[in-house]
């Protein structure tokens, strides 16, 4: 009996151990293979190593490269030729105000920018003129000097002297053809001494050909490429003075168009282009005195392309006939917005005073009481600062 229970003993001894055995058979090849998945994954970080230390070498070299191009670049044509963007040399755009609330909040940067082509365009009468002779004013205010390239033959001494312009320091001239006109407005931008150049206007320009040819003679395209040829030249001339370099022009219709604005403008499509700013300007409704006169013309601005802030923007202000535009209404249009002056019904009031009855009476009286008008003033500034914060 002891020797029948002690063979069931022996195999229950050597029962773990064939187990042990048997584990120990089946863990083998597991081993090997995770040995194996371990070299695979270090030769495969070795080679990243290798080839993020070539990726790096190659971009250090390339980088050398490029510096060298730069300093070369800035030895030969200056320091500006080239730069980064995000560099120091990157200030906010200078511009040329035109001493209207209203439209320089629409141009988005205070103003008409510097070094820039601008663009004035819109129907006859709409007020293009007076705006350049607006902004040619604020220009000699702070001290610029300006040019009037006159084309069209029509400016007005008297009535730019009513708007403000000092004639006696603003250069004038009426060029016989187009390429004349383009000629003095290179000339003079290219002097370094000239604020505002302002060329008036593009649909008068009259190329040589057509002044040897008779009335008549076909002509096609030589406006466009006398405009083309001068906006590939002008341009870097113009930035590199700071000069701003206002164009203004007229409207033509388009023949055949059945969908669409058929509306556009003479000489070609490079003045667009090369446009910073193109301002469409119209004549919206008339301006009336209580006795029936036509004093004025409510006018609105559209800023149908801008390269220094948003486009689409549009402003409405009132120019006064033997007056210009009108700043004492465009600042009651900003101080109504920003509730600073009160309407109710007809009446205007002010911090709880009464200013007038009707628009026209209450620009009649902030003009006559410069205080108030200063007071208001600062309001509106403040609030419009505030609001593009």
């Amino acid at each position: 009996m002891s020797t029948a229970t002690a063979k069931p003993n022996s195999a229950t001894n050597n029962a773990p151990a064939a187990v042990a055995t048997s584990t120990s058979a089946t863990a083998t090849p597991t081993s090997k293979k995770s040995t194996a998945a371990e070299k695979s994954a270090s030769k495969k970080s070795m080679a990243t190593k290798n080839s993020n230390a070539a990726d790096d070498k190659i971009a250090a070299a390339r980088k050398k490269n490029l510096d060298l191009a730069i300093s070369q670049i800035q030895k030969d044509f200056g320091e500006t030729a080239i730069m980064r963007l995000g560099d120091g040399h990157r200030v906010d755009v200078d511009v040329i105000p035109t001493g209207n609330l209203l439209i320089d909040r629409a141009l988005g940067v205070g103003g008409f920018p510097r070094g820039r082509i601008v663009e004035i365009y819109g129907p006859e009468s709409s007020g293009k003129t007076t705006l350049t002779l607006t902004v040619i004013a604020q220009a000699q205010k702070k001290g610029g000097l300006a040019a009037f390239i006159d084309v069209e033959h029509a400016l007005d001494p008297a009535y730019a002297a009513k708007l403000g312009v000092n004639i006696d320091d603003l250069l004038v001239s009426q060029p016989n053809s187009g390429e004349e006109a383009l000629q003095i407005c290179e000339t003079l931008v290219r002097s370094n001494a000239i604020d505002v150049v302002v060329l008036d206007s593009v649909a008068a320009l009259v190329t040589k050909q057509e002044l040897a040819g008779e009335i008549g003679d076909s002509t096609v395209g030589t406006q466009a490429r006398l405009m083309s040829a001068a906006m590939r030249k002008l341009t870097a001339f113009i930035s590199k003075a700071r000069t701003t370099c206002i164009f203004t022009n007229q409207i033509r219709e388009k023949i055949g168009v059945m969908f669409g604005n058929p509306e556009t403008t003479p000489g070609g499509r490079a003045l667009k282009f090369f446009a910073s700013v193109r301002v469409d300007i119209r004549r919206i409704g008339q301006i009336k005195a209580t006795d029936g006169n036509v004093t004025g013309s409510r006018t609105r601005i559209k800023v149908v392309k801008n390269k220094v802030a948003a486009p689409f923007k549009e402003a409405e202000f009132d120019i006064m006939y033997n007056e210009g535009i009108s700043s004492v209404g465009s600042m009651l249009d900003l101080a109504l917005e920003f509730d600073i002056v009160q309407k109710r019904g007809s009446w205007f009031s002010y911090s709880g005073n009464q200013l007038a009855q009707g628009r026209d009476a209450a620009k009649i009286a902030l003009n006559d009481d410069a205080a108030l008008y200063e007071e208001i003033e600062t309001k509106v500034k403040e609030a419009m600062s505030a609001d593009n914060a």
